[in-house]
């Protein structure tokens, strides 16, 4: 449970996580106060919930060289609230060891019992004396939770029998098998573990050659399945390019955190917003507003600082990969994004061209994927905090002519329907979105545009993208 899980039944409960054995409101806040004072200073995150505050627990009660094994929800990858875990692992154990599950079902994500959203089992020991920290952690990906505790036992010797392991910096040629007996049972994949606590993206992934070429593409490298070589890509956090967008309550949260109060949508709206998806209209880049903002009373100063922050372009933040086409939106007009569409703003209104292309080609979707918290299946997401860590195209380093080409690419895709990501193998247009920008704007040959389509191929086929939701019968692969 989470302290700010305020929704549904929980709405008048005011700590959940200490709500049961109807606990009086003057215990839980007793409560509430002392799980704070014993979290300083260690990985306990309110956001995160009384998850964190087991780890933090465990971690205090070990001893050097003790093991720590917890069963954590898979938001402890990539959530920006798990931070702190990720962090006190980095610096303080050896030996990690991360698994997940790589199924498409929700109800087949998890390794306890009625959860319902996939989690890791994560595994680790603490360091003693004068021991650093081990640099690597084992990734492993099973295709399906072991059904008992034999098939668990065999599972887990064939993890401590490999002994060699393809890391994810290695290229696209995915991550070694595990077998068991003579049936696949998932890959294994390791990866440098780093000390500021950034995420761990390598979870719940079926074919690791995806997790290899997003990770080179962080690196400004284009290193495709099958490609004779790389290439150099520009590539930047997007927080490094542009300015990020409002979490919804600095908008219209309750006084005096929020300037404005939602109303419906007009023509006229002095503020207009983009707040909520409807899959009906999200088909196109470019999207209409569907509300409007009004201005509250004595927040008039409040709400023009607000405003700033208006812009065309809007990112997806909850991505369902399996019912939306876009990564990114557009409005013709300054629009403030709400819920569902946060802004991102550039000091060169040119730039909102290439990244509304760059994010909505197979290379976007794929980087999407691979920087969001992949809890429930065919959807992927990520917050204010961390969308700054996304890795985009850097749009500075384009010439006038590339920016130029960006903005007629876009002009020629205005109006081109496109169709659920988990399907961009199968479209035509998602097709010739990336052969306009690994042609027409990157300049790069018709072979790096086929691997990118191979590509698109094998990212439709994770179970986290698509979900289980059956493809169209009779479709074709779109080159």
């Amino acid at each position: 449970t989470r302290a700010t899980n305020h929704e549904g039944a929980h709405a008048n409960v005011v700590n959940p996580a200490f709500a049961a054995f109807e606990s009086s409101k003057a215990d839980m806040d007793a409560m509430g106060q002392r799980l704070n004072q014993l979290g300083r200073n260690t990985c306990y995150h309110g956001n995160a919930g009384i998850a964190s505050a087991f780890v933090a627990l465990a971690d205090k009660k070990l001893k050097p060289g003790g093991v720590l094994a917890l069963v954590l929800p898979l938001s402890a990858a990539a959530g920006g609230s798990w931070q702190g875990l990720r962090r006190m692992l980095a610096a303080d154990y050896a030996g990690l060891e991360i698994l997940s599950i790589a199924a498409a079902d929700n109800d087949l994500l998890s390794f306890s019992a009625d959860t319902g959203m996939a989690e890791c089992l994560v595994v680790a020991r603490k360091l003693r004396s004068g021991e650093t920290p081990a640099g690597q952690t084992r990734f492993s990906a099973f295709n399906r939770r072991p059904p008992g505790f034999a098939a668990a036992a065999a599972v887990a010797n064939g993890i401590l029998s490999t002994a060699e392991i393809r890391g994810v910096a290695d290229g696209p040629y995915g991550g070694t098998p595990l077998i068991v007996g003579d049936e696949p049972a998932g890959e294994m994949l390791t990866s440098s573990m780093q000390s500021d606590g950034r995420i761990w993206s390598n979870v719940r992934i079926s074919d690791h050659s995806l997790a290899q070429v997003a990770h080179s593409l962080t690196n400004s490298e284009l290193w495709l399945p099958r490609a004779a070589k790389k290439f150099e890509l520009p590539i930047l956090p997007l927080g490094k390019i542009g300015s990020l967008g409002l979490v919804s309550r600095d908008i219209n949260g309750p006084m005096p955190r929020g300037a404005f109060d939602k109303i419906a949508f007009s023509q006229t709206a002095t503020y207009p917003a983009l707040w909520n998806h409807n899959a009906a209209k999200e088909t196109k880049v470019v999207c209409q507003p569907d509300s409007a903002l009004r201005v509250r009373l004595g927040m008039e100063q409040k709400a023009d600082s607000t405003w700033q922050v208006a812009g065309r372009a809007h990112r997806n933040q909850d991505f369902r990969f399996n019912s939306q086409p876009l990564t990114v939106a557009f409005t013709d007009q300054k629009t403030m994004g709400g819920t569902a569409w946060p802004n991102v703003g550039f000091d060169d209104d040119r730039f909102d061209y290439p990244f509304v292309m760059w994010c909505n080609s197979t290379l976007g979707l794929l980087s999407y994927w691979w920087h969001s918290n992949r809890q429930q299946a065919g959807r992927g997401r990520i917050s204010v905090s961390m969308i700054g860590d996304l890795p985009v195209l850097n749009f500075r380093t384009l010439t006038d002519a590339q920016l130029t080409a960006a903005q007629e690419i876009f002009e020629d895709f205005r109006e081109q329907e496109l169709r659920p990501a988990y399907l961009a193998d199968l479209d035509p247009n998602r097709a010739l979105l990336d052969r306009r920008v690994i042609c027409d704007l990157l300049n790069f040959d018709a072979a790096v545009y086929q691997g990118v389509r191979r590509l698109a191929a094998k990212w439709c086929a994770e179970p986290s993208v698509h979900g289980g939701k059956a493809r169209p019968k009779g479709s074709r692969l779109a080159v």
